[in-house]
């Protein structure tokens, strides 16, 4: 039974799927962060809402945090499909760490550099200044960092298929495109 990955590649315009299978990593990565963000979005307004109206920055940090977290177990294990290795974990946190600062500091920019805060600007403009710096600007150049340094430093080796835990380079055997074609071709089979 194909998986789910291949059923979903199986519906892709086949002008874009050569594409798709090419790029799976970062397809993969961000679909992750794509999760992860709306996580993220809805954990720094709950909290900016409630019990930190008046720290943005703590707000934004804490739910970077969360989301940072969900993001390393969906990246390890699906992602990257890494195999487990000693240090990865701590690699992992000294990563974030430096992506976090990138992601808060659009926001500290135009909060205390440029001043979008009230008093000196309206309510409306202090919090759509706070979404486009920290949210849209923040996580879009943490999402760069991120990758890079992910594949660079963090998650270097790769499962093998079968092997759970076995250090090892580039996936052998059949590539997701020859998959998803032999997975066409049987339900063709099957439909005749």
């Amino acid at each position: 039974m194909p998986s789910l990955t291949q059923r979903v590649l199986a519906r892709v315009p086949q002008g874009v799927r050569p594409l798709l299978v090419r790029h799976r990593r970062l397809v993969k990565f961000l679909l992750v962060g794509s999760g992860c963000f709306a996580l993220t979005l809805v954990i720094n307004y709950a909290l900016r809402l409630t019990v930190l109206e008046r720290k943005p920055v703590v707000a934004l940090t804490a739910a970077t945090v969360v989301g940072t977290a969900v993001s390393y177990l969906l990246n390890r294990r699906w992602s990257f499909r890494s195999s487990w290795r000693r240090r990865e974990p701590l690699l992992f946190l000294l990563v974030s760490a430096a992506a976090i600062a990138v992601n808060v500091l659009p926001l500290i920019a135009s909060r205390y550099l440029l001043d979008l805060r009230e008093p000196w600007v309206s309510p409306v403009t202090q919090e759509l200044a706070d979404f486009l710096s920290g949210m849209v600007l923040g996580t879009f150049v943490a999402m760069l960092f991120r990758f890079w340094a992910m594949q660079r430093w963090v998650f270097t080796r790769t499962e093998q298929p079968g092997a759970r835990g076995a250090a090892a380079g580039p996936q052998p055997g059949p590539s997701l495109g020859a998959r998803v074609r032999s997975a066409e071709a049987g339900a063709g089979e099957r439909d005749a």
